[in-house]
């Protein structure tokens, strides 16, 4: 997946996978959430929209099943 950054307050960046229509947003607090079956067209509206903030919680939050993806643990903390 190819990560597109975001010029928003709220998400700092986005990805999504063709084949299995996930979508991968990452915020600016640095949490990050992939989202299932969704379809092209929310993934090409949120990348164009005026705000992608207001894009995200109109036709992204809360209308697709998702999951929480854990950030990786740097190795200098290891």
């Amino acid at each position: 997946m190819e990560r597109v950054l975001l010029n928003s307050t709220a998400l700092s960046a986005a990805s999504y996978d063709h084949d299995s229509a996930v979508l991968e947003i990452e915020f600016q607090r640095g949490e990050s959430y992939r989202f299932f079956a969704v379809p092209i067209e929310d993934y090409h509206g949120l990348l164009h929209a005026e705000s992608h903030g207001v894009y995200y919680n109109s036709h992204i939050q809360n209308r697709f099943a998702f999951v929480k993806i854990q950030a990786a643990i740097p190795a200098s903390t290891i």
